[in-house]
């Protein structure tokens, strides 16, 4: 499901004039840390993980672009995630990324059991 919008402005571009692959990489952690705190309710998570990163399209100046999340599984003291970045009117991929792995710390950084099955909130 696609959770958050992005105008791809002037300072977004890399020097071929697209949007940066940085730039949208750091959107997407953002967004995914969200979308996981919903899911399990709860704060005190890292990325642990990040699968391949697979650039399909590039993105213009003034594009609108949507970032998608989808839960694949819950594990004890993580919580996996995929992600798909696309363009908003066209629905054209821009980036997908199959795996992304948050875990749930303690207040000492270690990783410590969530006790989350299921998704708590959309």
């Amino acid at each position: 499901r696609f959770f958050s919008r992005k105008l791809i402005k002037p300072q977004d571009l890399n020097a071929h004039g697209t949007l940066f692959g940085g730039t949208v990489l750091s959107w997407i952690d953002e967004e995914a840390a969200i979308f996981v705190l919903c899911q399990l309710g709860k704060g005190n998570i890292v990325t642990k993980y990040m699968s391949e990163i697979n650039f399909v399209n590039s993105a213009p100046l003034g594009e609108v672009i949507e970032i998608g999340m989808e839960t694949v599984r819950f594990g004890t003291t993580s919580i996996t995630v995929k992600c798909e970045v696309r363009t908003k009117f066209e629905k054209k991929t821009i980036i997908t990324i199959d795996e992304i792995i948050f875990v749930h710390v303690d207040e000492f950084g270690k990783p410590s059991p969530h006790f989350i099955k299921e998704a708590v909130n959309d």
